[in-house]
């Protein structure tokens, strides 16, 4: 299937087939470094990032960073 495209319209097209993934990306490493309210929120949130990734990423963006607090580090 790809070795019929030409190799220019590929290297063009793999940014826009990776751009729609970016939010579900950035999405999952924010949930790791933030807390939440709740464990089960946070789960809540991961299996949505996880089975609905484009719209599960938008709507974490948009609805639950809001919620978030930054994970406490204790240095010694």
């Amino acid at each position: 299937m790809f070795a019929e495209i030409a190799m220019n319209k590929l290297l063009c097209a793999i940014p826009l087939l990776i751009l729609p993934i970016l939010p579900n990306l950035w999405s999952i490493v924010h949930l790791y470094k933030h807390e939440f309210p709740s464990t089960n929120e946070r789960a809540a949130w991961l299996v949505a990032l996880i089975v609905l990734p484009i719209i599960g990423g938008l709507g974490y963006i948009f609805f639950a960073v809001r919620r978030t607090k930054k994970h406490n580090v204790i240095s010694h």
